[in-house]
């Protein structure tokens, strides 16, 4: 055997104890990736706030002064407009805020208002009912209650309530310390990304020129480009989607006089953010919301949004959103399925882009194996276009002098 043989079986060898040892101690390898992952959220986090806010910042970079070479305009451009990249996030949580909470604390004084006397009355319906059967009265009158066994347990009741109420009240607080503080260091870290984005890409280039091959670094800028592309063309598009679809609830709810036009507006197009699931969650709190005015506005209000959602579906997104990714509708499904089942929320935001990165991707191996082949892809066949008969010419006339 030669040099390279005996790499390659060595290197087997290792492969083959590698995964006998991670298969006996997998547990071990999933804390250990918990952990690491758990230590990068924060990163993460941060990275993701950057590239949307990206996509804000760009635009505004476009339109400051795009033509002035001015010193002042070139060192305040970057900053100018991430400021009013927050600016405008800011001031859209604010209004979306606004128009909701004082809705629902509206809605929830409603049920405050209702619940007491709900109570009264099924109180005096109960004892009605007594005084109308005195046998009942009667049976219950001679049972016979343990009041000290009650009482014992009762107050172990209580206090492994209390305790249990104060361990998750412990973990509740934990929680929302590990959520702010991670919030906060992915904001600080997307500032960063944001103000060194161009020393990053050029470090990051000059890094791979220097360690990788040419062949590698040209693969490479195609991945990133057609996955930038298409996450881009996926915020901007769901972010319109979630607008019309708002707008259309709220003018439907004000054709139809139902209440909370404004609330539930906001809240279908803030959660259809989520695809495909994510308009029926805001229907869904906003129905009970409208349960407490009326439950047959609740009811008119559910077979609005159905038929709306119908329309959305199989209109509004394919064409705004479906048609910026380059993915159709059966593995959108799959991707919002696979990617909700793994990652919950998050997953169901990204699964769609992702998989319209490895749709386009896999397409161009496939269409550059086709053409390494002689083989024609069917959009060619349908781009030829046969030439057409040309039209015999009549013989030209000699002029006889």
């Amino acid at each position: 055997m030669n040099k390279n043989d005996i790499k390659k079986y060595i290197f087997i060898a290792v492969l083959a104890v590698a995964v006998c040892v991670i298969t006996q101690n997998f547990h071990v390898l999933a804390n250990l990736i918990s952990l690491v992952l758990g230590a990068l959220k924060p990163l993460v986090m941060g990275f993701m706030i950057a590239y949307i806010f990206n996509i804000i910042m760009n635009y505004f970079e476009k339109h400051y002064f795009p033509k002035s070479t001015s010193k002042a305009v070139t060192v305040t451009r970057r900053p100018v407009c991430l400021l009013c990249s927050f600016a405008i996030a800011i001031a859209m949580v604010i209004l979306v805020m606004y128009i909701i909470v004082p809705e629902i604390a509206s809605a929830f004084g409603v049920l405050y208002a209702e619940i007491p006397p709900a109570f009264t009355s099924a109180k005096d319906f109960v004892m009605g009912k007594l005084n109308e059967y005195p046998e009942i009265q009667e049976q219950i009158s001679t049972v016979e209650f343990d009041w000290a066994n009650i009482a014992e347990k009762g107050s172990k009741l209580l206090t492994s309530g209390l305790a249990g109420i104060l361990s998750s009240a412990l973990g509740i607080i934990g929680g929302l310390t590990s959520a702010v503080t991670n919030i906060v260091l992915g904001l600080i870290f997307a500032v960063y990304l944001l103000l060194r984005k161009d020393k990053l890409f050029r470090d990051g280039n000059r890094i791979r020129k220097a360690y990788f091959s040419d062949e590698f670094n040209k693969k490479s800028s195609h991945i990133f480009h057609t996955a930038n592309e298409t996450f881009q063309s996926f915020f901007v598009g769901q972010f319109v989607e979630a607008i019309i679809l708002g707008s259309l609830c709220f003018i439907g709810m004000k054709i139809l006089k139902l209440p909370f036009a404004a609330m539930s507006g906001t809240l279908v197009g803030v959660t259809a953010f989520i695809p495909i699931v994510g308009a029926f969650i805001g229907a869904g709190i906003s129905a009970f919301i409208i349960l407490t005015e009326s439950p047959m506005q609740a009811l008119i209000f559910l077979i609005f949004l159905i038929i709306l959602q119908q329309i959305e579906g199989n209109i509004i997104y394919p064409k705004v959103v479906g048609g910026s990714v380059g993915l159709p509708s059966i593995w959108t499904l799959a991707a919002v399925t696979l990617g909700g089942g793994l990652f919950g929320i998050f997953g169901m935001i990204l699964g769609v882009p992702l998989a319209a990165t490895l749709y386009k991707l896999s397409f161009h191996v496939l269409e550059a194996k086709e053409s390494e082949l002689g083989i024609a892809s069917p959009d060619d066949k349908k781009q030829v276009k046969l030439p057409k008969p040309k039209k015999p010419q009549k013989p030209k006339k000699v002029s006889r002098k």
